[in-house]
């Protein structure tokens, strides 16, 4: 039997989560003097009211290894003979580090999976892996079908304000100051995985149109079933316009989640973050 275990960062749904099968290991946020678990003490909402309120802002932490290890003990005590682990990318955080110390000590093999990406690029690896599970497939067909996966994967999001990621180091001060007078949004992405500049925009409208423009670059240079996942934190309308603006420039496509990114992703991008993750889904 299967087990699949994930990282808090996929911001699937525990009810979701429940249904798949899909045990989640949260990753920590820091923030007015404790330390809350992610998606289950603590959501974005909590640190954009804390924030605006006047608290500093919130750092974040790795699973522990023993985290991990707790999780491949539950999953053998239950009858799993092996573990498949879809981890947030390796070049964010140290959780694919903690869940690959804990597999020597596992007591079934496991196979840990580096997503190369967060939020919805971990979820959709985790939606398909639960899904080849059920239709009864092998874990090597099924680690190998998520990698196959990984290339097709782009992520764009813009951010509401550059203080979170001037405070995460991504970001000099200087640019921010620059950036906030002149109402530039910058527009991110991952490239092997770490967050890089892809474009800048003055305003909010034409940061949707660059998204756009880059997102059928993207279909037209990836043929296939193209999937459209939406997101954003504490600014539902802001992607629901980017999902409006994608479908208008005629982007053929099936249209997933709408989601909430977590209070880790939170943490460093701040509120006001909306994007958009394309991936094309396997044959």
């Amino acid at each position: 039997m299967l087990a699949i275990v994930t990282d808090s960062t996929c911001d699937i749904p525990g009810s979701e989560l429940e249904d798949l099968d899909v045990h989640r290991v949260p990753l920590y946020v820091a923030f007015q003097g404790k330390t809350h678990r992610d998606w289950i003490d603590i959501t974005p909402k909590d640190i954009v009211a804390g924030v605006d309120a006047g608290a500093d802002l919130p750092s974040t932490s790795q699973p522990s290894p023993e985290d991990f290890a707790q999780a491949y003990r539950t999953a053998a005590e239950a009858g799993a003979t092996e573990i498949l682990v879809v981890c947030i990318s390796s070049a964010l955080s140290g959780t694919f580090q903690s869940a690959n110390l804990a597999a020597k000590e596992a007591a079934v093999p496991v196979s840990i999976v580096d997503s190369l990406g967060a939020s919805a690029g971990v979820g959709a690896l985790v939606r398909h892996a639960a899904k080849m599970r059920a239709e009864g497939a092998a874990l090597a067909d099924i680690v190998a079908t998520l990698e196959s996966m990984k290339p097709h994967q782009l992520v764009l999001f813009s951010v509401g304000t550059l203080d979170y990621l001037v405070k995460g180091g991504r970001l000099g001060r200087a640019s921010a100051l620059l950036g906030g007078l002149l109402n530039i949004r910058p527009i991110l992405t991952l490239v092997e995985g770490k967050i890089v500049p892809a474009a800048k925009a003055r305003g909010t409208k034409k940061a949707i149109a660059e998204i756009v423009d880059r997102v059928k670059a993207h279909a037209a240079a990836h043929p296939g079933r193209l999937a459209l996942d939406f997101l954003h934190i504490q600014d539902a309308a802001a992607a629901d316009k980017l999902r409006q603006a994608i479908a208008d420039a005629g982007v053929a496509s099936e249209v997933g989640q709408v989601y909430e990114l977590g209070a880790v992703i939170a943490a460093h991008v701040g509120p006001g973050t909306f994007g958009v993750y394309a991936h094309v889904l396997p044959d």
